[in-house]
């Protein structure tokens, strides 16, 4: 990788390479300390955390599809307070940049939630109003541009020292809308997406697998949407988008840098494979090389139109 820059700057934070741990599939970094090198990392983005602790979804949490997970976790968390006082510390240690994963259920948790994150140690706060996987809050505020923006505004104004990226959700009718409004409000990046509102049912039992009844699909069955919505969203708006979204390769990641993302979120597949992350920051610089490329924001895609 040598002679080859990597590095991007999303929302005045500097990410060594463009590529994070998405929220809730690497715990918090020290989890595969064993297996992968987590220092290789752009960011770290920590489990969804809420004011409170969570126990989380009862019954199955994880199901298998042909092509990709559905998951109905639910959040489980120990609570922002024990995260400050325990996690962050060990997590600030590990080296990427720390992207702490808010959530709420209702507006005055994540009003607080914020203002506490904002006097910690974190790097940037992604406003998580996109989950589908909690019956309050979560995926309710993200499905329309004035419910996102009823929470972004306030986040914003207690958010005067961290900056702001707000995870948006696929299952927004007008998902460009709602990234327009997040921005207009005051975010200073957008991440995209989170998971598609999907049920499986188990036809041996005859009942829904899950006990929330819906859980979010992810994995490579949702990438191809991913990248479209990214490059929808790209010409709309004037702040970085970090692309997410059955992202296993450096070829996917590849895709969403082309589509227009800044960095991108790599979630599922390190389940099945620890080391896809390692292997992603790697492709990508050799890539560049071959393309005779020395900086990551040299890499571009000449934009057209439909019948282009």
């Amino acid at each position: 990788m040598s002679g080859t820059d990597l590095s991007v700057v999303i929302g005045g934070v500097r990410f060594r390479n463009p590529v994070i741990a998405a929220s809730g599939t690497f715990g918090y970094g020290r989890e595969y300390g064993e297996l992968v090198d987590v220092s290789d990392l752009g960011g770290i983005c920590t489990k969804g955390l809420t004011l409170e602790p969570r126990s989380g979804n009862a019954g199955v949490r994880l199901h298998e599809t042909p092509a990709g997970l559905m998951n109905s976790i639910g959040l489980e968390n120990p609570g922002l307070p024990e995260f400050l006082e325990k996690e962050l510390p060990r997590l600030r240690e590990l080296g990427p940049a720390v992207i702490a994963n808010l959530s709420g259920s209702s507006l005055e948790s994540y009003i607080e939630g914020a203002r506490l994150l904002n006097d910690s140690g974190v790097d940037m706060i992604e406003l998580n109003i996109s989950c589908p996987n909690v019956k309050a809050g979560g995926m309710a505020f993200g499905l329309d541009a004035a419910a996102a923006v009823s929470v972004v505004k306030p986040v914003r104004y207690v958010c005067s020292c961290k900056p702001l990226m707000v995870k948006l959700s696929p299952n927004a009718p007008d998902i460009v809308g709602v990234g327009r409004a997040c921005a207009e409000a005051g975010a200073d990046a957008l991440s995209l997406v989170n998971t598609f509102k999907a049920m499986a049912i188990d036809i041996h039992k005859r009942k829904p697998v899950f006990d929330n009844l819906y859980a979010g699909l992810s994995g490579p069955a949702i990438r191809p949407i991913a990248v479209r919505m990214v490059w929808e969203l790209r010409d709309e708006v004037d702040i970085p988008i970090v692309g997410l979204g059955g992202i296993g390769c450096p070829e996917d990641a590849l895709e969403f840098l082309l589509a227009g993302a800044a960095a991108v979120q790599v979630g599922s597949a390190t389940f099945a494979h620890p080391r896809s992350m390692s292997e992603i920051i790697a492709g990508i610089a050799e890539y560049m090389r071959k393309k005779g490329l020395t900086r990551l924001a040299e890499l571009g895609l000449e934009r057209r139109g439909p019948s282009g």
